[in-house]
């Protein structure tokens, strides 16, 4: 850990000046889980910046690429700087980005003021890639005032967005049964603001009075979220929503749930640490993938089944009697 820290002092540095090329390589590192990565994170944690971090997410084709371009005009406007996740599904060639977000960016892709990284989920079902709540933290690293992550937009596995964001904008649009998409997937549960884009077109006012109804049906919630139009590709409604997303952060801030949603997520970042490292240990380090692919015979064959297996190998690691323990 000592000698990774003297490799990369100068990548942390760069990191806290606000320099996006140090910042590229700082996310690939993290992204890899290449030498260093704990370091780089250790040492950034630590800086006591906070970016206001904003999920975008929602139904693909439904212009989240465009709706996050010109919100990032709206800020860089403002002269704030913005970082921008975008997370796609992986390609299953290179295990990359599929999709290339920057094309579909044309307002901000070349202001020095912008970030801009694609990140592949990497199997995540959740919406979000394993290391992208490393990667906002990263981002807040720099000093960038606004953090935007746009996820996979598979439809319905958004909801880790709820975790890793301080503030949810689901965007929909009016056609393709979207509205009983949203209801299906979650996606009303976990919105703070929400969007119809493409209002221009038919069923847009039906769709967003649909929503407004189902927002009236929760209860015990002192946030209403609201539901607005854009068309975003006209730039139109871009203010109105910069707008909602500022009252929702304040609203964060004054009720007390920003600090309960920070305490939630910190507490989820720590817990998938130590499962991480316990998985590691029990895999690799304890040979018990070795014992894994000697009890697959016998499970292929039906003469063992995988929840007797996995208890085996708790016993043997130790763990079972532990787990026994806790249970009673």
């Amino acid at each position: 850990m000592v000698s990774e820290a003297g490799n990369h002092e100068a990548l942390i540095a760069g990191v806290l000046n606000g320099e996006w090329r140090a910042t590229a390589r700082a996310i690939s590192i993290i992204e890899n889980s290449e030498a260093g990565r704990v370091e780089i994170l250790s040492r950034l944690y630590p800086s006591g910046r906070s970016g206001r971090v904003c999920g975008i997410t929602g139904p693909s084709g439904a212009g989240k690429s465009t709706l996050v371009d010109r919100l990032a005009s709206h800020y860089r406007g403002a002269d704030e700087r913005v970082g921008i996740l975008c997370v796609d599904p992986t390609s299953p060639f290179s295990g990359g980005a599929l999709l290339g977000d920057r094309i579909r960016m044309n307002e901000i892709v070349l202001d020095p003021g912008v970030f801009i990284r694609s990140m592949a989920t990497r199997g995540s079902r959740g919406g979000l890639g394993k290391a992208a709540r490393e990667v906002i933290s990263v981002l807040e690293a720099t000093g960038t005032e606004q953090v935007l992550v746009e996820t996979v937009g598979v439809g319905q596995v958004e909801l880790d967005i709820a975790e890793a964001a301080d503030t949810v904008v689901v965007v929909l649009v009016p056609e393709s049964g979207d509205g009983i998409q949203a209801m299906k997937a979650g996606l009303m549960e976990i919105g703070d603001v929400f969007v119809v884009n493409k209002a221009d077109r038919d069923g847009a006012e039906g769709l967003r009075i649909e929503i407004e109804s189902v927002l009236g049906l929760r209860t015990g919630r002192e946030w209403r979220p609201p539901v607005l139009t854009t068309i975003a590709s006209e730039g139109r409604g871009i203010t109105e929503l910069a707008d909602a997303i500022l009252s929702h952060r304040e609203w964060l801030e004054v009720s007390g749930e920003g600090e309960r949603r920070r305490r939630s997520r910190i507490m989820s970042y720590v817990k998938e640490i130590v499962q991480d490292a316990l998985a590691a240990s029990l895999w690799e380090e304890g040979g018990y993938r070795r014992q894994l692919e000697e009890y697959l015979p016998e499970i292929l064959e039906g003469r063992r089944d995988p929840f007797s297996v996995a208890e085996d190998i708790l016993a043997a690691s130790g763990m079972l009697e532990s787990l026994n323990r806790d249970s009673d």
